[in-house]
C-alpha cells in the first residue's frame, strides 16, 4: 500500500462519517445513497466503514435499502428510533418484519429536512 492509497482510504472514511453525522434525528440514509453522494464505492464499502469506524456517529441512521438492519443492531436501534420519532413499519416485537419506513424517513443533504 502506498501513502497515496492510505490517504485515499482515510479520505473515504472521513467522507462517509462526515455525511452520517449530518443525518438529522428521525431521518435515515441507505448505505447505497451514501455511496452515491460520495461518488465512489458502493453499499458494501460504506457498510465496511460503518462497521469499523462508525461507533462514534449515529450508526442507526444508516439502513439497508429495504429499511432493515442487521440482527445485531435491532435492539439498540429500535430504542433510538422511538426516541427520535423515526418512521417505522412492521411489528416491534418481530425483528424480521420491523423496518424503518425509508419512503418517509429518507434524508438527503440536497433536500430540506
Amino acid at each position: 500500500m502506498t501513502p497515496g492509497d492510505l490517504e485515499d482510504r482515510e479520505a473515504y472514511i472521513e467522507a462517509v462519517l462526515s455525511l452520517v453525522e449530518q443525518i438529522p434525528a428521525g431521518r435515515v440514509m441507505t448505505y447505497g445513497s451514501i455511496a452515491d453522494l460520495i461518488g465512489r464505492g458502493g453499499p458494501r464499502q460504506v457498510g465496511r466503514v460503518m462497521a469499523l469506524h462508525g461507533g462514534g456517529v449515529a450508526w442507526w441512521r444508516v439502513v439497508r435499502s429495504d429499511g432493515s438492519l442487521p440482527d445485531s443492531h435491532h435492539g439498540e436501534a429500535v430504542a433510538r428510533y422511538h426516541q427520535e420519532g423515526t418512521a417505522l413499519r412492521g411489528r416491534i416485537a418481530d425483528a424480521d418484519t420491523l423496518r424503518v419506513d425509508v419512503a418517509t424517513a429518507l434524508w438527503s443533504p440536497t433536500r430540506s429536512a
